[in-house]
């Protein structure tokens, strides 16, 4: 059961035999939905692949009683889920004789809910993970059976950890389950004292704050790509930014957003405490770009202040 890109390389892993003996008897995820420019509906990457591997695919709206006659009439002995979409009830979670098991992107206690990558990020955590948990009826609260770590890196944005991550899904699959179909699987409680939640993205948590330190900012910029995205304004434009770094700890003693610098390498921009050197940038209609291509075909002028506005809590 999914619905978004990040789980293909399981599909591929179980598809490929790397985790046992396994036979997928169907594919669920979210129906189709209008996606891309042209405003057309369209079928997820998980419904592309299933049809392409000749597995049924079923796309209901919401998990009911329905829901439960199929998943007894198919006879799945577990249910593995990754970014599905949808909220699975007790009755639905009891049927499979050895469970519903969620690979979620984070090393769980921390982190459960809807943005574990960005929040992992953004909180300048220096590890990430896949915790292979059992689903239980509180949200990301089940017993895990196991871990795959994955370092984050100074420029990692959320799209290259969501790549290693669902990369890191195969090997944890691999030792994981052919312990749960042999019905000896043995998970761990999670440890409630050290939980941490997270709340689903919207468009305006990509303000920035340039009253903020560029320690704090660089992370928010990097754990935001590629959305809902940060964004600076410049002589009515929205531009947006799509990988930063510290450049320095040393104040800067120039107004919060102002442009200190260009060079190879980016846009240096003072901050309350450091300088901030942004690397992508995008204008409206055009491409990401490294910054040095970027000011070629679009100036901003060393001087340039740009405008502060109040960052939301992201919760880390």
């Amino acid at each position: 059961m999914g619905s978004d890109p990040i789980a293909l390389p399981s599909l591929d892993a179980l598809i490929e035999g790397q985790c046992g003996e396994v036979d997928i008897v169907a594919v669920y995820t979210q129906p189709d939905k209008v996606r891309g420019r042209g405003k057309k509906i369209a079928a997820n990457a998980i419904k592309l692949w299933a049809r392409e591997n000749g597995i049924p695919v079923l796309q209901p709206k919401r998990i009911g009683a329905s829901e439960h006659l199929e998943i007894e009439a198919i006879g799945a002995d577990a249910i593995l889920v990754m970014a599905y979409g949808h909220m699975l009830p007790q009755s639905f979670i009891d049927l499979p004789r050895f469970g519903v098991w969620n690979l979620h992107t984070s090393i769980l206690p921390k982190f459960r809910g809807a943005s574990p990558i960005q929040s992992a990020i953004a909180s300048g955590a220096s590890e990430s993970g896949v915790s292979l948990m059992q689903i239980s009826k509180r949200m990301d609260a089940g017993p895990i059976l196991d871990v795959e770590k994955v370092e984050i890196q100074e420029l990692d944005t959320a799209l290259e950890l969501d790549n290693r991550l669902s990369l890191a899904c195969v090997p944890l699959l691999g030792r994981g389950l052919p312990l749960i179909l042999a019905g000896k699987s043995n998970p761990t409680p999670q440890n409630e004292v050290e939980a941490t939640y997270v709340r689903k993205l919207v468009k305006e948590d990509g303000a920035l704050d340039f009253h903020c330190s560029a320690h704090s900012l660089s992370r928010r910029i990097n754990a935001l790509f590629p959305w809902p995205g940060t964004r600076v304004e410049f002589r009515g434009d929205s531009l947006k930014v799509g990988l930063a770094r510290v450049y320095s700890d040393r104040d800067p003693e120039r107004e919060p957003g102002t442009v200190v610098g260009l060079g190879e390498s980016g846009i240096l921009v003072a901050c309350r405490a450091g300088v901030l050197e942004l690397k992508r940038l995008q204008r409206p209609g055009g491409k990401m770009l490294e910054a040095d291509a970027f000011v070629r075909g679009y100036e901003i002028p060393v001087g340039t202040i740009f405008s502060s506005h109040p960052m939301t809590d992201l919760g880390v």
